[in-house]
């Protein structure tokens, strides 16, 4: 049983003197866009088994793409693999001892999805623009 000096220490520090920053962000993101990288990796998978062997499942699965639903996960599939060559770039960059201080880490992770996001639109619109959808 806890008495009552123990439950009024804090259980955990970090969580008072760390704030939400920029970076702490990007780092998160990074993380999530390689989780998410590995789902739409299996939709390029289905695709290209279907694209191979059976007409009738590409053609589902071009549907599916084609449609509102399937949009969103190849434009969140398109945006992650953007942020994640953008931040791995951003990586090579720290790679060469530059790029630590505060600001300067700041201002690059703000590039950094800055960048993604444009760059993400741009392939989605050449994307279905080039298959007429």
């Amino acid at each position: 049983m806890a008495t009552s000096a123990q439950s009024s220490r804090p259980l955990s520090p970090h969580l008072q003197i760390w704030r939400f920053t920029a970076t702490m962000a990007a780092s998160i993101t990074h993380r999530g866009a390689g989780l998410v990288l590995y789902g739409g990796s299996m939709l390029i998978a289905l695709w290209l088994y279907a694209l191979a062997f059976s007409p009738a499942l590409y053609a589902g699965v071009a549907g599916f793409v084609k449609g509102p639903i399937g949009f969103v996960i190849v434009a969140g599939y398109v945006w992650s693999l953007c942020f994640h060559l953008m931040n791995g770039l951003r990586h090579l960059y720290w790679d060469s001892g530059r790029g630590f201080a505060l600001n300067t880490a700041r201002m690059t992770a703000w590039l950094v999805y800055i960048a993604s996001f444009i760059a993400a639109a741009i392939v989605l619109w050449a994307g279905y623009s080039a298959m007429g959808a």
